[in-house]
């Protein structure tokens, strides 16, 4: 899957269970911590009927920086928490996090430049370890 514009991330030849708790500790060591979890699977089991392969989205939160950005816009916690997907794919399991620089750019919110590329850099290096 090619890379997108909005995100980054990788596939990692390891089962999805593995891969799930591996990115939850990962992100801890960058200073994330995973505030919410969504379990697609489950919800679209229950909610709709749909069988759906493992598919879980973290919403991965500094708090120190989400205090740097909410206290320069507090309307810029419609971008927070940053999700990480990760989810069974052919592969192995594909990791996925959002692109905080992207976000960024895309709200056109001035000086949350330093911020975001932080955010970024951890989330990556995050990824990286796994």
């Amino acid at each position: 899957m090619p890379e997108q514009v909005y995100g980054f991330g990788k596939v990692v030849p390891r089962p999805y269970a593995e891969v799930l708790e591996q990115t939850r500790a990962a992100l801890k060591e960058e200073g994330f911590g995973v505030i919410t979890e969504i379990d697609v699977e489950v919800t679209m089991r229950h909610k709709l009927g749909v069988e759906f392969g493992p598919y879980t989205i973290l919403g991965a939160c500094s708090p120190r920086h989400a205090n740097e950005v909410l206290s320069t816009d507090p309307e810029m916690g419609i971008f927070l928490p940053c999700n990480v997907l990760v989810y069974a794919t052919g592969g192995g399991t594909r990791v996925t996090a959002v692109d905080a620089r992207a976000m960024m750019t895309m709200s056109g919110a001035a000086g949350l430049e330093e911020v975001a590329t932080a955010v970024d850099t951890g989330l990556r290096r995050a990824i990286d370890r796994l």
